[in-house]
């Protein structure tokens, strides 16, 4: 179960798909269900939506956004299987691990910290567009994709899914994995390696980072479940 909180500025919720997909509900019984308990989820705030095409085609459906209270009080509405407990247990531990997010981004460390990220990946971003020049002379025809290629590299080496949603502590990791990688490609682009070929040895001096640092991705990742998951992003 990963994702099952969302945020957006300071605003916390989940939506009616992911009750219906982790509750294993149809989507369209937890519409009726929000229709029907309508008067009570407004004591707790406006029921947010957005209109979007699930299967990219055919008319748009309505997916509501609920607020941590709303979803609570409709949990309560669905029968307990086995799903739907294993469901709950985990969307309360996502709230509360998000809110204790929000607190920690209003302190002085963790904007300090996130400013000092700033500077670290603008420094790592100058460096890689060198490679992704290097790259396309060495005939690569995707070497655009490359800044990708090594955000999603770092990011799961951190257990990192935005960094707005970042700890104090995943930030810093993440700065020290921006900085391994932008010394890697620069010895790499000096020893006139091929461009695959310095992504790989970027992997495996991550891969020993963290094995050294005990770095364990998604597991202080929020809003998601600590399991340990190997490294599979290729380069182009």
């Amino acid at each position: 179960m990963n994702n099952l909180v969302e945020l957006k500025g300071d605003d916390i919720f989940t939506t009616s798909l992911i009750i219906a997909e982790y509750a294993k509900v149809k989507h369209h019984a937890i519409q009726q269900m929000i229709s029907k308990h309508e008067s009570s989820l407004k004591r707790f705030g406006i029921i947010a939506f957005e209109m979007r095409k699930l299967s990219g085609a055919g008319r748009p459906e309505i997916i509501y956004h609920l607020n941590e209270e709303q979803a609570t009080l409709l949990i309560t509405f669905l029968k307990n299987t086995e799903p739907v407990i294993q469901f709950k247990i985990e969307l309360v531990r996502q709230f509360y691990a998000m809110r204790r997010l929000l607190m920690e981004r209003q302190t002085q460390t963790w904007q300090e910290t996130r400013y000092q990220g700033k500077l670290t990946r603008k420094v790592e971003t100058d460096v890689l567009k060198q490679l992704v020049d290097y790259a396309k002379d060495q005939g690569s025809q995707n070497a655009d994709k490359l800044y990708m290629t090594y955000s999603k590299l770092a990011n799961k080496m951190t257990g990192i899914a935005s960094r707005d949603t970042a700890s104090v502590m995943q930030l810093n990791n993440l700065s020290v994995v921006e900085n391994i990688i932008l010394h890697c490609v620069q010895l790499g682009i000096l020893g006139d390696k091929h461009y695959k070929q310095i992504y790989q040895d970027c992997k495996q001096r991550l891969i020993d980072y963290q094995e050294i640092a005990f770095l364990e991705p998604g597991k202080e990742t929020l809003p998601t479940i600590n399991q340990r998951r190997s490294i599979s992003c290729q380069s182009n």
